[in-house]
């Protein structure tokens, strides 16, 4: 036996060239040039993002406005009408008496407001003459949209016992657009609240 220690194999090692910095790319991508990180980023945050970010706010705003947004404000609107806390003649009664605690009107969601600024709703309980006419469309073009308008009892459907009067409004109908008509002289409690139900629906079925 000879002093010297065994000789031991050594690992092949796979030379790296300029061509290839990294041995395990494919043959296509050896010998490109390549392209910086930080240029990828700048260009995928100055293109990239703001086109994505553009596309889904359109595709949100075009799916949520008919399908999350619309009836859930519809359903939220119909359920809590302000009508303006304003009277004309004998059916203001019926229309006061309708808040009271017998009928009860705000269990259906309808709370009545002063000022036509915070109101969606008109109920014209009365008889309306050409005196009063330009105080309710200026009372009606103050209040936001979307907006409705009830015409309660028989003087404001068609002018009532009155029509033929030279002083009185043969409707109101006549003045602003009128959605839900309460036939009754006057009408009762009960048949106001009929009318804002149907009201409700028929703002359900517009999508309003």
């Amino acid at each position: 036996m000879s002093g010297q220690a065994p000789e031991v194999p050594r690992p092949a090692v796979r030379p790296q060239t300029d061509a290839s910095p990294a041995g395990d790319l494919p043959l296509a991508v050896i010998g490109q040039p390549g392209v910086p990180f930080v240029e990828i980023e700048t260009l995928r945050a100055r293109e990239f993002i703001p086109a994505a970010k553009e596309a889904l706010s359109s595709l949100l705003k075009e799916q949520a406005q008919g399908k999350l947004i619309r009836p859930v404000f519809n359903w939220a609107g119909r359920n809590s009408l302000f009508p303006l806390h304003w009277g004309l003649a004998c059916c203001a009664i019926e229309f006061a008496a309708a808040f009271g605690a017998r009928w009860d009107a705000e269990r259906f969601g309808v709370v009545p407001r002063s000022s036509p600024r915070q109101c969606d709703l008109l109920i014209v309980n009365g008889t309306v003459t050409w005196k009063v006419a330009h105080k309710l469309i200026a009372l009606y073009e103050q209040m936001p949209e979307p907006k409705w308008a009830i015409a309660m009892g028989n003087c404001a459907t068609g002018g009532g016992p009155f029509r033929t009067a030279y002083s009185v409004v043969p409707g109101v109908d006549k003045l602003i657009p009128v959605d839900v008509y309460i036939a009754g002289c006057p009408p009762r409690p009960e048949n106001m609240l009929d009318g804002i139900l149907r009201l409700e629906q028929l703002i359900k079925e517009r999508g309003e």
